[in-house]
């Protein structure tokens, strides 16, 4: 059940977004590349469509989608930009993960981004402030979330000594996401272990390292391949009687103990109104890179009693919404 109500995207469309006149009639319609580094279903692409429903533009009236997925295949990346540019895209919206698109910032033609990666790290971007580039967007990466779900992951289980944390390497901003973790973790008097997986087939392996340990905390960093998998993850830490923390919703309503993070189709709707901007002739190197605002916090009770855990009344209190 809901713990507090959030006005969503779509009902408020009109006072949270000051642009959202009806798209202006194109002599023909804009042709879109939209490149994710995971697979169907999609629903970062339906969220961005959402946006874009709000903010006037009808699919094949105003705009054409050529669309392309990496599959988790981060190396597919360059390929699939230039597959785009040749199907002469006027400019490409992606999902990606920062830490393989630079061929993105070469690209020549407007990017607009929803990165859970760093995209200064990443070299897609200058600044926040001022991109400088072809390129702008969202960035989900926030190192105050990293801590913050740290301190949750310990307030559901004071007793908790070490955490398991589960990310992929290739993903921009993981150096700086681990490290933030570190650091609120010790601050805590708790230890990290750190497992890298790359691939699908990584996981049982990184599984049975996490068994032999002595962890009894469990943390995903989220992207394309960690989110494609969280079923595995969230069913493993069931299995080993892990208390868990991710960073998308889905994951709580995949049986995952919590998640705390961005509200996801808020944040890909969001690019809709980026690529308005763009398409009225607005550059990318003028307008700022943005981060959520809008956070949710969730709580699996159902979880939580199969884990013989019990939730702390004031965290269950300030859950956005309990799952049970």
């Amino acid at each position: 059940m809901r713990r507090r109500e959030f006005i969503t995207l779509i009902a408020g469309a009109a006072a949270a977004w000051p642009l959202a006149a009806r798209a202006q009639p194109r002599e023909k319609p804009a042709r879109i590349g939209y490149l994710s580094a995971s697979s169907p279903p999609d629903n970062n692409l339906e969220s961005f469509l959402a946006g874009m429903r709000v903010l006037g533009y009808g699919e094949g009236r105003d705009f054409v989608l050529e669309v392309r997925y990496a599959g988790r295949d981060y190396s597919r990346f360059p390929a699939l930009v230039e597959e785009l540019l040749r199907a002469r895209v006027d400019l490409i919206v992606t999902g990606g993960p920062s830490s393989r698109a630079a061929p993105l910032a070469a690209a020549s033609v407007p990017v607009v981004f929803g990165f859970s990666g760093d995209p200064v790290d990443a070299g897609i971007v200058a600044s926040f402030a001022r991109p400088g580039g072809n390129a702008t967007g969202v960035s989900l990466l926030s190192l105050e979330l990293s801590a913050k779900r740290i301190d949750l992951l310990k307030e559901a289980k004071p007793t908790m000594t070490r955490v398991a944390v589960v990310s992929n390497p290739d993903h921009a901003g993981d150096t700086s996401e681990l490290k933030a973790t570190r650091e609120a973790a010790g601050k805590l008097g708790l230890a990290i272990e750190h497992f890298e997986v790359r691939t699908d087939d990584g996981f049982e392996p990184v599984f049975a390292a996490i068994a032999a340990s002595k962890c009894d905390g469990l943390l995903t960093f989220p992207d394309a391949l960690t989110n494609f998998n969280r079923q595995k993850i969230v069913a493993f830490a069931l299995r080993r009687g892990l208390p868990s923390i991710y960073g998308w919703k889905f994951y709580t309503q995949a049986g995952g103990l919590m998640s705390y993070g961005p509200v996801q189709h808020d944040a890909f709707a969001r690019l809709a109104v980026y690529v308005d901007k763009i398409l009225k002739g607005a550059k990318p190197a003028d307008l700022p890179v943005e981060q959520p605002t809008k956070l949710e916090m969730v709580v699996n009770a159902k979880t939580a009693k199969a884990l013989g855990l019990e939730i702390p009344p004031g965290l269950i209190l300030r859950a956005d919404e309990l799952i049970e």
